[in-house]
């Protein structure tokens, strides 16, 4: 992903924590924050300690972004969200890190409507 996709400061991240509403599966986390007028959608990642060495960790935030790449036509724009990986997210196929990270985007309300895209 581009850096203009990405949620960078600390302070972004706060905002997201303390403003936006979350979302969870057995997975993942998710914050949102609403930004009507944004241009286009921000992510921010966050893997803990407890998934496993810096190796098990940027595997999982690697399949992480390679599903969010996948899904970027589908998504709302006008939000920022982090996803929070859980340490049931170790050593998960892309295919099952996919599945799970777009269960909790339902749940978020952040896919685009298949019938609203072609209006």
């Amino acid at each position: 992903m581009r850096k203009s996709y990405r949620v960078k400061s600390e302070a972004e991240f706060q905002k997201v924590f303390k403003q936006g509403k979350s979302y969870a599966n057995r997975q993942f986390v998710l914050y949102v924050l609403e930004k009507p007028g944004q241009l286009h959608f921000r992510v921010g990642i966050s893997v803990g300690k407890k998934i496993g060495n810096a190796v098990a960790r940027n595997w999982v935030k690697r399949r992480i972004r390679q599903s969010l790449t996948e899904l970027k036509p589908e998504l709302k724009q006008d939000c920022d969200f982090i996803v929070i990986a859980r340490p049931a997210a170790a050593g998960l196929s892309m295919k099952v890190v996919k599945k799970n990270l777009l269960h909790v985007l339902h749940l978020a309300r952040l896919m685009v409507c298949q019938s609203s895209r072609a209006e």
